[in-house]
């Protein structure tokens, strides 16, 4: 059985700094290699975390939150997903399916911690991903967080989007400059760190990906009485502002779920950025429980 430690090294993405004790590893699925941070405490683990980003995101979203994971005593993988910026493509479309994107979650924790079951955050359509992989496989997993997820989207959410890519021939430069007036048709040189970043990653993001993810967010299916029906214990969590999902919906799921609910303050659409020490409490509160 292949454990945490065993997976190669690979190059960064970007020009961003990796953080001091977070690796930047190759995971190899049948789609092909995806990329993962990786940090290990330095002492011993409380338990292994498999994080999953969201719709147009990558394993960097957590780049700053993972030292803090491996400060409080975790060992935590944030992988990018299969078509997001340096992880392996699919062929064609039906590559992209909520259930493809699922079967890589279950995949990866097999490979983590001996075949054990591991502790599960997704974030925005991570979120609707790790449900159906909990969903899929519950003894996979020891629980599942839902950050800044909802039970089901709505017809039309993405139609501006997708709109773009289909107009465009897939054109993903044309939907960051779109989506951000601020940058758009800027050099490199004229950006911030940040924007730069997320600029080269539409660049490198395969356009069959995200017009899938952006269907996935469109589905107005509501899976929560499956994810009770998992035992799983679940924790919905979302930013005070969050402004993706609308907050009564989370709070409706976490309802329907019996999850645990917690609101975390002074944040938006990615807490673990705007507010990463009550992120982590709110973590390690639930995570330390199972």
């Amino acid at each position: 059985m292949t454990t945490l430690h065993d997976f190669p090294t690979v190059p960064a993405f970007g020009h961003l700094p990796t953080p001091e004790g977070v690796d930047v590893v190759g995971i190899d699925l049948p789609v092909g290699r995806l990329t993962a941070y990786r940090v290990v405490p330095s002492g011993p683990s409380k338990g292994v975390v498999l994080i999953v980003p969201g719709y147009t995101g990558s394993k960097e979203d957590w780049r700053t939150f993972m030292p803090l994971l491996g400060e409080a005593g975790w060992t935590a993988v944030a992988i990018t997903r299969r078509g997001q910026a340096d992880s392996a493509r699919a062929s064609g479309p039906s590559g992209y399916t909520l259930q493809e994107e699922a079967a890589d979650v279950v995949r990866v924790a097999a490979l983590l911690d001996h075949g054990a079951p591991v502790h599960l955050i997704g974030h925005s359509l991570g979120g609707v991903i790790v449900r159906e992989a909990a969903i899929a496989s519950p003894e996979s997993f020891r629980d599942v967080v839902q950050f800044c997820s909802g039970p089901y989207g709505w017809p039309y959410r993405k139609v501006a989007e997708l709109t773009i890519l289909h107009d465009t021939g897939g054109n993903l430069r044309q939907l960051f400059d779109s989506t951000n007036p601020l940058w758009a048709y800027r050099p490199d040189e004229e950006l911030p760190d940040d924007p730069r970043f997320v600029r080269d990653r539409f660049d490198a993001h395969d356009p069959a990906s995200v017009v899938a993810g952006g269907h996935i967010l469109e589905d107005h299916t509501d899976s929560s009485a499956a994810l009770r029906a998992t035992g799983l214990p679940v924790l919905v969590t979302h930013g005070e502002w969050d402004g993706a999902w609308p907050i009564p919906w989370q709070r409706q799921m976490a309802e329907d779920t019996g999850a645990a609910y917690e609101v975390i303050p002074t944040s938006y659409h990615g807490p673990q950025v705007e507010n990463p020490a009550a992120t982590l409490a709110v973590f390690d509160t639930f995570l330390s429980q199972h």
